[in-house]
């Protein structure tokens, strides 16, 4: 297993239930793939350095997780087509 990181931006538009199931629908896809969460931080609405498709606000997610390279990959298509996500970067942590 494989740790990794994840920071992904949701848009600011969106009210607290709306953003509570975004990060649950990635917890629970996560949790579907084999991996173990273990730890998620999230870091509320900041401003943006330059606009990020009209938005100049988001509101940052960190989640630390452990896997194989298939849940991480699996994780990173699915946030490149889900709307509520305006950025994402997935790393994977030395050991």
């Amino acid at each position: 297993m494989r740790k990794y990181e994840v920071m992904y931006i949701i848009r600011p538009d969106l009210d607290e239930e709306q953003t509570t199931a975004v990060i649950e629908k990635f917890q629970n896809l996560l949790t579907n793939q084999g991996a173990t969460v273990t730890k998620t931080e999230k870091w509320g609405k900041r401003r943006l350095a330059y606009e990020l498709k009209d938005y100049l606000e988001g509101q940052y997610v960190v989640v630390q997780f452990e896997s194989e390279a298939g849940a991480a990959a699996e994780l990173e298509r699915v946030m490149k087509i889900t709307d509520e996500v305006i950025r994402d970067l997935v790393i994977r942590q030395e050991s």
